[in-house]
């Protein structure tokens, strides 16, 4: 076996630990050690970083040259092509592009993250035709969500066909810009959707969408999307229960600033509840996902309240030292786990 250096270290700090112990013999700490030795490096770890550093650099060099209104009107200069035809050039170069990648996903499939970044790059080119196919049909409608859930269902339709759960992520991305855009197109663009604002609004749809994971669990036909569905949802979900925490249910930054912390204790209360419901469902049906949804987010509504309560009325000297001291605790707990958990294995 080829372990990291520091599950190795770990691993020689125990058998010389069993050895003083007279748990194992000298020839029985030097049998076991020839089972494993350390990598010189993780190029695997390195390539998957790359990967994602050079996606992550190229929408954002794409976004500095939107947002750039100099290079805009030169572009517009030397290169005045309509919207419909940018639509086009991006479908077809997405489409060759899909091709390309899930034919590479079967020719070669131990190059993992090129296939996906082959991938992303498609989905990103199919984005780019809809949003211009959107600006060829008429850049003047307000209901531009209709384009988003155009998105969604190309999306589906390709995670379905390639059987892929990186598109099916952009499915569950896609499907929370159009609920959001959809209900402020709908509410006129107030804060407010009958009587929620954006975070409240997003627990239902977390909920709802958490619920359809669990029935794609027991469908062979989404059964593939069913852990991806779950995790998206219970994103979605708690990171809403921790925005209303802290934001309650009011219509603007104004009148947020207006009302002290300790009136929006019910909010955080009933996401804390939340955080409980999930770690106790996660300990009695073994789902190691809500578990750790579950005890996550309570840490961070622990800390958000501490820091809401605390920050202002105790001196920082002494707000920090606690802060430091439950840290502590929580990493020697941790600690004693993790050793038990990598004994058991």
């Amino acid at each position: 076996m080829k372990l990291d250096q520091e599950k190795s270290e770990f691993l020689d700090d125990m058998l010389s630990q069993w050895q003083d112990q007279n748990l194992l013999t000298e020839d029985d700490v030097k049998r076991l050690q020839a089972t494993y030795e350390t990598k010189a490096f993780d190029w695997r770890r390195l390539a998957q970083y790359s990967f994602w550093i050079a996606m992550a650099c190229g929408v954002i060099s794409l976004g500095a040259i939107l947002v750039d209104k100099d290079i805009l009107l030169y572009l517009e200069k030397i290169y005045d092509t309509p919207d419909s035809l940018i639509s086009v050039f991006s479908a077809i170069a997405a489409g060759v592009l899909y091709y390309v990648g899930f034919k590479r996903s079967k020719t070669h499939q131990q190059q993992i993250f090129s296939n996906d970044a082959i991938i992303f790059t498609a989905v990103m080119l199919t984005a780019n035709a809809i949003a211009y196919l959107g600006k060829s049909i008429g850049s003047n409608s307000s209901h531009f969500s209709i384009l988003i859930l155009c998105s969604v269902i190309i999306y589906g339709v390709l995670a379905f066909i390639f059987k892929s759960r990186l598109i099916w992520a952009f499915v569950l991305l896609s499907l929370g810009v159009w609920f959001g855009t959809e209900t402020g197109y709908l509410s006129r663009w107030n804060y407010y959707f009958m009587g929620l604002n954006y975070p409240l609004r997003f627990v239902f749809f977390g909920l709802i969408l958490t619920a359809i994971a669990l029935i794609f669990k027991h469908n062979k036909k989404f059964s593939l999307f069913y852990g991806t569905t779950y995790i998206g949802g219970m994103i979605y979900l708690f990171l809403s229960l921790w925005l209303i925490s802290v934001f309650g249910n009011y219509d603007s930054i104004e009148e947020w600033y207006k009302v002290r912390q300790i009136n929006l204790f019910y909010w955080a209360l009933l996401s804390a509840a939340a955080c409980v419901v999930s770690i106790f469902a996660g300990l009695k049906y073994r789902d190691d996902v809500a578990r750790e949804f579950g005890i996550t987010f309570l840490f961070l509504n622990l800390y958000t309240r501490y820091f809401e309560y605390f920050w202002d009325s105790w001196h920082k000297a002494i707000f920090f030292c606690v802060l430091a001291a439950s840290f502590w605790i929580i990493g020697k707990r941790a600690e004693k786990i993790w050793n038990v958990e990598f004994l058991k294995k």
